[in-house]
């Protein structure tokens, strides 16, 4: 009678589980049902998750992973889960057509180094308060491109800033590769001090000689600071680490408390000089945007504060890209010297010699544009976007994406995408030339270098005029040539940005 009873207990116990067990299953696969399926992906390790199946070359990783698991994949970066957007068709309905779900930013550690945590492209939160700021900084742009130039012969001040200093960087070559001779030359260097003058001569209205000592201390703080940001930080992906000491975090603040103390200086001198009726560069055009908000509340804008860091993100993000952008037009100049003298024939033929090359002269030059954008697409030297977060639970291509999620947009892969180019490791200029010999816009919306949408990068038009400026000061008035014996490797280390390995060129004046 006793084990009777108990088994009639222990019956009993186990049928009411099994049902609490069947309901939990059957809330499980409702849920399921209603969320959607999340995307698919390789198995993750425990802790490290995917990590490690990544190795040195994440963004060809990733694109190799696209051909098994699709342009809608899921990893696993440490604890961090990551949803991977690849194929352009893809990319432009996440970031276009449903552009303010996947507008957000994580919440990365390293990102919160920046602007202390309110920087409008890393760490802003998307919202109206967003809206407001990026329309602030649009604005202000487009006043200073209109500003009036002090040089009759250029159409803006924009201009007149770009090609003077394009000027000044073909002169400073010239005078090195004559005292190099065969050896040649780094070109990086003046490239980083020609192009860091140009950046503050549009924020600050004033150009540095190549040899002043805060001008270097600012220019190699900066790179500093690119440096470690692209080097990636474990707090991000390790939320244990951030509690840890990080010397490279640690020496990034450093940094940037040093080039916020210039920056808030130079902003301080425009604040108390600032004339409406005389625009001198971004930071006034800013100002001006901002100039009424202390008496109007509705249409408050940017603090101070604010201004000195949209000047600071203006100068951070005019500054690497555009100088790596030049490394490797150069790179591909001696790489492919026929591509190279069919640039200079355009420009023979359309700007000639008595004049700099001017904005107004790129719509006429279709091939030398055509370069351009097939150094971005070839060299991919912006791999993913700045990293994008969801900014609500969304299904998208039939897979389920909590908020909150971190996005990587896939850049590298659209622009080697098999189905868009036919031949992506080709290095072919031509292939963005239409039958008539113009530019095929249709093929040039496809190059993937400043992201997409909402989150776009604000100065990719300044960013294409200055590269085109430079490009063409340069070989209007110099052939640029391979040392004898120097191999070129077009292949390059992953990084935010990722540069060409070191080369020098030989420098020989035209005519």
């Amino acid at each position: 009678m006793f084990l009777e009873e108990i088994f009639c207990m222990s019956t009993s116990g186990v049928t009411v589980l099994l049902c609490v067990f069947s309901l939990l299953l059957l809330a499980l696969r409702g849920q399921r049902r209603t969320r959607g399926t999340l995307p698919p992906g390789p198995r993750p390790w425990p802790l490290v998750g995917n990590l490690l199946q990544m190795g040195e070359q994440v963004h060809l990783s990733l694109t190799n992973l696209r051909v098994q698991y699709g342009d809608v994949l899921q990893v696993k970066m440490g604890s961090l889960v990551v949803v991977v957007l690849s194929g352009y068709s893809t990319v432009k309905e996440a970031l276009v057509r449903q552009g303010e779900a996947f507008a957000g930013r994580p919440d990365f550690f390293s990102f919160s180094a920046i602007a202390n945590g309110e920087s409008m492209t890393f760490s802003e939160k998307y919202g109206e308060t967003w809206v407001l700021h990026k329309k602030i900084c649009r604005n202000a742009l487009k006043t200073f491109s209109q500003a009036e130039a002090r040089d009759s012969s250029a159409s803006c001040l924009l201009e007149e800033r770009i090609c003077a200093e394009a000027l000044e960087m073909v002169e400073a070559l010239k005078e090195q590769g004559d005292e190099a001779g065969d050896e040649g030359i780094d070109p990086s260097i003046l490239l980083v001090t020609s192009v860091a003058n140009v950046v503050c001569a549009l924020c600050f209205g004033k150009r540095y000689d190549y040899n002043d000592t805060e001008f270097l201390s600012i220019v190699n703080i900066n790179t500093e600071v690119l440096r470690i940001f692209a080097g990636g930080n474990l707090a991000d992906f390790f939320p244990i680490f951030r509690y840890l000491p990080s010397p490279s975090l640690r020496k990034m603040f450093q940094f940037i408390n040093r080039m916020n103390e210039f920056m808030e200086r130079n902003i301080k001198e425009h604040l108390d000089t600032f004339d409406r009726n005389c625009i001198r560069d971004i930071t006034d055009a800013l100002i001006a945007m901002c100039e009424d908000r202390d008496e109007d509340e509705e249409k408050a804008t940017l603090s101070n504060s604010q201004i000195v860091r949209s000047v600071i993100e203006i100068f951070g993000a005019g500054f690497d890209t555009i100088i790596t952008g030049l490394q490797w037009s150069i790179l591909y100049l001696i790489k492919f010297p026929d591509i190279q003298a069919k640039i200079i024939q355009e420009i023979d033929n359309q700007v000639g010699t008595n004049r700099l090359p001017q904005f107004n002269d790129k719509p006429n030059m279709p091939y030398t544009e055509a370069f351009i954008y097939e150094v971005f697409r070839h060299s991919s030297y912006v791999p993913f976007t700045i990293p994008h977060c969801t900014t609500e639970n969304i299904t998208f291509n039939g897979y389920f994406i909590p908020k909150d999620t971190c996005v990587f947009i896939n850049q590298y892969q659209v622009n080697h995408d098999m189905e868009i180019w036919g031949d992506p490791e080709s290095f072919r200029p031509e292939r963005f030339l239409t039958q008539s010999g113009n530019v095929n816009k249709t093929l040039t919306e496809k190059v993937m270098i400043f992201g997409m949408g909402i989150r776009r990068c604000l100065g990719d038009n300044f960013a294409r005029l200055e590269i085109f400026v430079f490009l063409t000061t340069l070989l209007q008035r110099l052939n640029i040539e391979n040392i004898p014996g120097q191999e070129l490797d077009l292949s390059s280390t992953f990084a935010l940005t990722m540069k060409p390995k070191h080369f020098r060129i030989k420098i020989a004046p035209r005519n």
